[in-house]
């Protein structure tokens, strides 16, 4: 790197734990701020609730991994193809670390959270994994399969989180680590189950084929929006399997040592969904299934009673 490159790196490389307003720093991480409120009412509306000092460094990862979706799902315009977008924004993370620095306002912001909290760069390694695989499997024949793509789908957002949020003194992270991924999978099932026509509109069915084919639900009955008997009895054991996940990931939120409040509103508002979905009559086709802003007050509220023990 050329000396004046080398300066800005080490800028970079010395960790901000809260960046001063009208620094490029601060610019950077509004830039997160607004990705992550135009993408995701959920997500945003629970972290209104984070401690001051966790928040930018949250919207900087809800940024990172959204940059990385939209190339994939939304558009990958200015590259040749999907492939070469994501693979992209894979060496942009990778070289971030290797030079302290990035031409990328996301990426810049996000590596600062990394090395402010302590999140290893390879826990970032399985999202692109997945990101990758999402481009050509658009189908999973079993639970397992499904689970395999979290892993790098969803599952690097809670372990990134718990860096964020700490964990307790009398927990270590190896304690809280199931109950972060078990949250991770049940938000990630809960859009899955919410969004079954529009993924079906994009080309990918995410409830698994053996699933499917033992209720006996037909691709053609998802292509036709079909609410069938057998349809509604698969949902249903899909959303009973999901709440499994919220249950175990209920018990973990005491251990963060920061942030439960926020977090534990984030389980419940993405767990309302799965509660609409049944006032919806199972019409994941044509309604949009989720908690109504008012709802969401109360799910905070709630969350904010869960925690004070």
């Amino acid at each position: 790197m050329a000396v004046k490159e080398k300066v800005a790196a080490l800028a970079y490389m010395t960790p901000v734990e809260s960046p001063e307003k009208g620094t490029s720093l601060w610019d950077d991480y509004a830039e997160c701020r607004r990705i992550m409120r135009a993408a995701s009412k959920n997500y945003s509306f629970a972290s209104n609730v984070l401690p001051p000092d966790k928040l930018h460094h949250v919207e900087a990862l809800y940024a990172l991994m959204r940059v990385g979706d939209d190339r994939v799902d939304v558009s990958y315009a200015g590259f040749p193809s999907k492939w070469s977008a994501i693979d992209d924004w894979e060496q942009t993370y990778w070289r971030a670390f290797e030079q302290g620095t990035s031409h990328d306002p996301v990426m810049r912001a996000y590596l600062n959270t990394a090395l402010t909290c302590g999140i290893p760069k390879e826990v970032m390694a399985t999202y692109f994994r997945a990101m990758k695989e999402d481009i050509t499997i658009t189908r999973f024949e079993t639970f397992e399969d499904l689970i395999h793509y979290m892993d790098g789908s969803a599952i690097p957002v809670g372990r990134a989180m718990m860096y964020i949020l700490g964990v307790r003194r009398q927990w270590s992270f190896e304690d809280a680590l199931p109950h972060a991924d078990s949250l991770s999978i049940a938000m990630q099932l809960s859009n899955f189950w919410r969004d079954v026509g529009y993924d079906y509109r994009i080309g990918r069915i995410y409830l698994p084929l053996e699933d499917m084919a033992n209720f006996g639900v037909s691709e053609d009955d998802i292509a036709q929006g079909s609410i069938s008997t057998a349809f509604i009895d698969l949902l249903e054991y899909q959303i009973e399997r999901t709440e499994t996940y919220y249950a175990h990931a209920f018990e973990g939120v005491r251990m963060l040592a920061s942030g439960r409040w926020a977090v534990m509103s984030g389980l419940e508002i993405y767990r309302a969904i799965l509660l609409s979905i049944r006032e919806n009559e199972y019409d994941v086709f044509s309604k949009k299934s989720g908690a109504t802003t008012a709802q969401m007050i109360g799910l905070v509220i709630k969350s904010w009673l869960n925690t004070r023990g």
